[in-house]
C-alpha cells in the first residue's frame, strides 16, 4: 500500500514539474496576463473608482468584497469547529 502511495505522490510531482513549464518567467512583467482589458482596467481605475491609494486593500475591498466575506467567513466557521472538537469536556 506504500508502494502505491509513493507511485501516486511522484506521478503527481511529475505532472506537476511538466505543468510548470508553460509558466511564464517569475516577476516578468511583459507577459500577456498584464496587458489584456481587464487588468489594464484595474489598475487604471482602482484609485479613482474607490480613493484608496493602496491597489491591493482597494481591489479586496470593494470589487471582491463579497469573495473576502466568503473566506473570512469560511475560516472562522472552520476556527470555531476546531475549538468545539478540541475542548476539555468535564466528566
Amino acid at each position: 500500500m506504500k508502494t502505491l502511495a509513493l507511485f501516486v505522490v511522484l506521478l503527481a510531482g511529475a505532472m506537476l514539474v511538466y505543468a510548470g513549464q508553460d509558466l511564464p518567467p517569475f516577476g516578468d512583467s511583459t507577459t500577456d496576463m498584464y496587458q489584456n482589458r481587464v487588468t489594464q482596467r484595474y489598475i487604471a481605475g482602482t484609485e479613482v473608482e474607490s480613493g484608496v491609494p493602496n491597489m491591493v486593500t482597494a481591489l479586496l475591498a470593494n470589487y471582491r468584497g463579497y469573495d473576502t466575506l466568503g473566506e473570512t467567513t469560511v475560516i472562522f466557521t472552520a476556527g470555531v469547529a476546531v475549538m468545539l472538537l478540541l475542548r476539555r469536556r468535564e466528566t
